[in-house]
């Protein structure tokens, strides 16, 4: 057992270093980032709400690097935390409804197979 040490799966310093992704393959890399960039520039919705819903999105799909960036960019385009866990619960309402209205294809199986 190691004292001291924390490990885990993800590690913070990657976050920093995203655009190294590029080291694989420049130019598809460079394709995704000028994607990214137009998706997250001022456009019918403002910085603030896209950054909202990428928080919302980072923890719908449980990305810890996508919180750690989407809350500091929340907070940066000026969203506070009553705001920010507003968003979060929006994904949790539509995920978790995503996750019962597939329960009634559980119910039609069942009924299949019961007759």
């Amino acid at each position: 057992m190691t004292t001291g040490i924390v490990m885990t799966y993800y590690k913070p310093e990657h976050l920093a270093d995203f655009g190294d992704i590029r080291d694989g393959n420049p130019e598809l890399a460079d394709k995704f980032f000028a994607y990214y960039q137009a998706v997250f520039a001022q456009g019918a919705l403002s910085s603030r709400e896209k950054a909202l819903i990428a928080l919302a999105v980072s923890h719908a799909i449980q990305c810890p690097y996508c919180i750690d960036a989407y809350s500091q960019e929340s907070l940066k385009q000026g969203a506070d935390l009553e705001q920010m866990t507003e968003a979060v619960h929006v994904a949790t309402a539509i995920r978790g409804g995503a996750t019962l209205i597939h329960g009634l294809q559980m119910r039609d199986r069942v009924q299949q197979l019961a007759m």
